[in-house]
C-alpha cells in the first residue's frame, strides 16, 4: 500500500511519528510531507528532528514542491493521512486552497476519490470547525480525531497514542493483529 503521510503543526506530533513507525512495520510505502510548523512541534514534543523523521519514510518532499508527483492525480497512491491535522490545514483542504504540497495532495486525494483521513487535533471546537468537518465528510474525507478509548486499560501514554493510530490503520485497511479490541462483556 502506498500512503501519503502529512504532519502539520498541531500539537500531537507523536501521532504522526507513531503512524509513520507503524506503517513501516506494515510494509507500506510512505510519502512524507512535513510542514515547518510540524517540524517545530515534532521537535518540541518528541525531541526528533525533521531529518530523523524523514529517514523513516521512503520519500519526503518539501512543502513548496507543488511540481512533485504527489501534486498530480496521475500518480497512484492508495490513501493519505494527516496526523496531526491542524485547523488551518483542515480549513484549507475544505476550501480548496492548494497553497502548498500538503493541501494540494489532500485535494488530489479528494478529487481522485482516494481515502483521506484527517486526525484533527483541536479542542474545544466552535461551530465553524464543525461546519468545516461536515463539509469535508460530505466531500469524502474521514475526520478521525485522536480520541482515546479506555476499554483496553491503557497503562502508558503510548498505549493511548497507539489506540488512535490503530484505528487509523484499520481505516487504511492495514489492521494490526496485535491491536487490543473491544470484545464485549463476558
Amino acid at each position: 500500500m502506498t500512503v501519503v503521510l502529512g504532519i502539520s503543526g498541531a500539537s500531537g506530533a507523536i501521532y504522526g511519528l507513531r503512524l509513520l513507525e507503524r506503517l513501516r512495520q506494515q510494509g507500506a510505502r510512505i510519502h512524507l510531507i512535513l510542514t515547518r510548523s510540524g517540524e517545530k512541534t515534532l521537535y518540541l514534543e518528541t525531541g526528533k528532528t525533521a531529518a530523523e523523521v524523514k529517514q523513516l519514510a521512503d520519500f519526503s518532499y518539501a512543502l513548496e514542491d507543488i511540481s512533485c508527483r504527489l501534486a498530480s492525480g496521475s500518480y497512484p497512491t492508495d490513501a493519505m493521512v494527516i496526523a496531526p491535522c491542524s485547523i488551518h490545514t483542515m480549513s484549507a483542504i475544505a476550501h480548496g486552497i492548494s497553497s502548498n504540497l500538503l493541501v494540494r495532495s489532500a485535494d488530489v486525494a479528494l478529487k481522485e476519490r482516494r481515502k483521506l483521513i484527517l486526525m484533527v487535533r483541536e479542542s474545544p471546537l466552535h461551530l465553524g470547525h464543525l461546519r468545516t468537518m461536515t463539509a469535508l465528510a460530505e466531500m469524502g474525507a474521514i475526520v478521525a480525531p485522536p480520541i482515546p478509548g479506555f476499554y483496553h486499560h491503557p497503562q502508558t501514554v503510548m498505549d493511548i497514542v497507539d489506540h488512535s493510530v490503530e484505528r487509523v490503520l484499520d481505516l487504511l485497511g492495514l489492521p494490526d493483529a496485535n491491536s487490543r479490541r473491544w470484545e464485549g462483556t463476558k
